[in-house]
């Protein structure tokens, strides 16, 4: 039996609804990932993983098989988490100490010292505040570039802009971010 992404949908679309329980779990985790890079909450990332799949199920008819189901599903992810951040205010204090929050994995140690573990801190406190201060559309083509190694042609189909809008998008965030964090790297 065929258990390519293409399959599965055409079995789904025949009405076999437990293939679709397939490429939830194929995806799932990245989409998680994505997610939570650009909600910075897992609260949040579940539930824009949970909405990612629902829209994908009831819309799965509208997916055009030329483009990979990857990416159409990073595009309705993507599209959950900016309208998440949309409608949440102030969704940045929820992200706030999160013990999951695994960005500075390569930066410490393995026995981190005193002063590695306040620095790494630091450093995760600041990288989170100034993605924070990025537009939903920066951030969501910063962790699509950066984070999941998407090209730009690849963020511009998954946001659907323009090819550059999402140079600038990239471009943008890239500044902003070094801009924020200088002050921290003049530090060391």
């Amino acid at each position: 039996m065929d258990t390519t992404d293409p399959a599965l949908v055409a079995r789904v679309l025949r009405g076999e609804a437990e293939a679709f329980r397939f490429l939830v779990e194929r995806h799932g985790r990245h989409v998680f990932q994505l997610a939570f890079r650009m909600t910075g909450n897992a609260q949040d990332a579940e539930d824009v993983v949970q909405e990612t799949f629902l829209r994908a199920f009831r819309h799965l008819k509208r997916y055009e098989s030329r483009s990979l189901f990857s990416t159409w599903l990073y595009r309705i992810a993507a599209n959950c988490a900016v309208d998440l951040m949309r409608t949440q205010r102030h969704f940045t204090e929820h992200s706030k100490g999160n013990p999951g929050h695994d960005w500075l994995s390569e930066v410490t140690a393995r026995d981190p010292s005193a002063d590695q573990l306040a620095f790494s801190g630091q450093v995760r406190d600041s990288i989170q505040c100034a993605m924070e201060k990025l537009t939903p559309q920066e951030r969501t083509a910063f962790v699509l570039r950066h984070y999941e190694g998407l090209t730009v042609e690849e963020i511009s189909s998954t946001l659907g802009i323009g090819l550059n809008a999402a140079k600038h998008s990239v471009f943008r965030a890239v500044r902003k971010l070094r801009r924020a964090l200088e002050p921290l790297v003049a530090s060391v």
